[in-house]
C-alpha cells in the first residue's frame, strides 16, 4: 500500500527539516512526501529550495496565501497513493504514530482514520485549558448533526483511501476544512474510525496559528456543510 503524505506547510522555517526527516524515517514500506507551501514569507521557500527538494517527492509553491485547506486540496489533487495522509508541518503529530492510523485502512475495515488527542495513553502535552473547552463544544456540535461519536473533530491527523479524498469536492480554504471534511464523510456513510495519538501542541510564540476567528470559523462550517447534507 503507497502513502502519499501531505504536508501543507506555511511559516515553518524552524521545524520544516525535523519534521521531513521524521517522515523520511516513518516506518512504511512505500510513502511519497508532498510539500505544499502556502507563500510562507519567513524563510521557509529557502529550505524547501535549497535543502528539501532533493528528498521528498514533489513541492508546490503557493504564489499567494490560501490557507490551509487550499493547501491540502492541491496535496491531495497532486497524491498517487492508495492512502493519503495528512502531516502538519509542525512538531505536534508524531510520524512515529503513522502505524496506529493506518492499520484500519491497512485491514479494510475503515475509509478515513482520525488521530485522536483525547484517546489513549499516548503522550499529550498540557496546554491551553480553553481550547480544550473550544474542541470539545466544536466536537459535540459535529456530532449532534452527523450522529457520529468522534472525540476530537479538529484534529489534524487524518488518514482517507486516495480515490474517497479525491472524490469529495472540498471547499474550506482555511481551518473549516476539518469540520467539512467529516460532515462530507457522514454525508456519504462513510466508515470512519478513530485512533489514540500523541500530541506535543505548541504555544503561539512557538508558531501555533490557530484563533478565535478559526473557531467561529468551524461553527459556521458544521453548520453549512451538515445543512447541505440534510437538503440533499
Amino acid at each position: 500500500m503507497k502513502v502519499s503524505i501531505v504536508i501543507p506547510c506555511y511559516n515553518e522555517k524552524n521545524t520544516i527539516e525535523k519534521i521531513v526527516e521524521a517522515v523520511r524515517n516513518a516506518p512504511l514500506n512505500s510513502k511519497e512526501i508532498i510539500v505544499v507551501d502556502d507563500c510562507s514569507q519567513d524563510g521557509t521557500q529557502t529550505l524547501l529550495r535549497e535543502k528539501i527538494s532533493a528528498v521528498v517527492d514533489q513541492i508546490i509553491y503557493h504564489p499567494v496565501n490560501r490557507g490551509k485547506g487550499a493547501a491540502l486540496r492541491s496535496g491531495f489533487a497532486a497524491a498517487t497513493g492508495d492512502v493519503i495522509l495528512v502531516q502538519d508541518a509542525d512538531l505536534e503529530y508524531s510520524p512515529d504514530d503513522y502505524p496506529v492510523l493506518l492499520q484500519p485502512l491497512e485491514s479494510g475495515k475503515a475509509d478515513a482514520v482520525l488521530g485522536s488527542r483525547f484517546l489513549g495513553g499516548r503522550p499529550h502535552r498540557v496546554l491551553f485549558f480553553w481550547h480544550m473547552v473550544g474542541n470539545k463544544f466544536l466536537t459535540l456540535l459535529s456530532n449532534m448533526f452527523t450522529n457520529l461519536n468522534l472525540t476530537d473533530v479538529e484534529t489534524g491527523y487524518k488518514a482517507f483511501k486516495a480515490s474517497l479524498i479525491k472524490s469529495i469536492e472540498l471547499e474550506e480554504d482555511r481551518f473549516g476544512f476539518e469540520p467539512e471534511i467529516i460532515a462530507k464523510l457522514a454525508q456519504r456513510g462513510c466508515r470512519v474510525y478513530e485512533v489514540g495519538i500523541s500530541y506535543s501542541g505548541r504555544t503561539y510564540k512557538e508558531g501555533k496559528k490557530i484563533n478565535w476567528k478559526d473557531g467561529i470559523r468551524a461553527v459556521y462550517a458544521i453548520v453549512k456543510y451538515n445543512v447541505q447534507r440534510y437538503q440533499k
